[in-house]
């Protein structure tokens, strides 16, 4: 009876179970990233835009081995192998150290940069009226997703060629053309108001951040989970010479 007791109290102060949630929470989170670095990877691509070959394979390295490290630690936590904790655990420590310090580096650079190549690459379709099919399609999608028209002026942008996307129907969004405002434009037509390029240029803002935010929480979760693989390898490498005491008979109370 008091070996059972022992065990069972044992058992209770296990991280296994934590640990177990921890990595099919980690490996729902790499899979989101994997899955938004494809898709981020594949818009680049049709855009034409160049892409840096080695931080891209960095991201799938990291975000693949991601997956990978989950499936062994749940794997070393139900069998108990120490092995495939310690693997773990290396391979949590370099990920961690990797995707912390490369975030926390690039974000001012890709921050920036990132938003003045795209504000730039709008501002050079000015003016509207005499872009092409290619920034007129890119616009017409920008206005039906943001509620906005134009780029800088808003509808006036257009000249007298409003397309339908500006057209508005959303209360509180729409200005109303009166007989002089757009030579040319249909008179009394509802259009949005606000200009796309602010709106656009904010919400990349926004996303840049949350992908930056992201990246650095996976960090700082793949730190947890390292933390967390180390302390129960010592509660494996406790249980098992506790018992290897009990069946070798020379358990003595209080040891453990």
């Amino acid at each position: 009876m008091q070996r059972s007791a022992v065990v069972v109290v044992a058992d209770k102060t296990s991280l296994k179970r934590p640990f177990i949630f921890a990595c099919a929470v980690n490996t729902a989170l790499c899979f989101f990233m994997l899955t938004m670095t494809v898709a981020s990877h594949k818009d680049l691509l049709q855009a034409g835009q160049l892409v840096s070959n080695v931080s891209v394979v960095i991201l799938y390295i990291l975000e693949i081995g991601c997956l990978l490290l989950s499936v062994l630690g749940v794997f070393g936590a139900c069998r108990g192998k120490r092995w495939c904790l310690i693997l773990f655990a290396a391979g949590m420590a370099a990920a961690s150290q990797t995707i912390i310090v490369t975030t926390a580096l690039s974000y001012q650079d890709v921050y920036e940069t990132g938003v003045v190549r795209e504000e730039s690459k709008l501002l050079a379709m000015m003016p509207l009226t005499g872009t092409n099919k290619a920034n007129r399609t890119l616009l017409y999608s920008i206005q039906a997703h943001f509620k906005c028209c134009g780029l800088v002026e808003g509808y006036k942008d257009w000249g007298s060629t409003l397309p339908a996307s500006c057209h508005c129907q959303y209360p509180g969004k729409c200005i109303r053309l009166r007989g002089s405002a757009t030579l040319g434009a249909p008179k009394n037509q509802y259009v949005y108001q606000e200009p796309c390029l602010p709106i656009y240029v904010s919400a990349l803002k926004r996303g840049f951040s949350l992908t930056m935010g992201i990246k650095f929480g996976s960090g700082v979760l793949w730190v947890v989970l390292l933390v967390m693989s180390i302390k129960l390898m010592v509660q494996i490498k406790r249980k098992q010479e506790f018992m290897a005491l009990l069946q070798s008979n020379r358990y003595v109370p209080g040891a453990f």
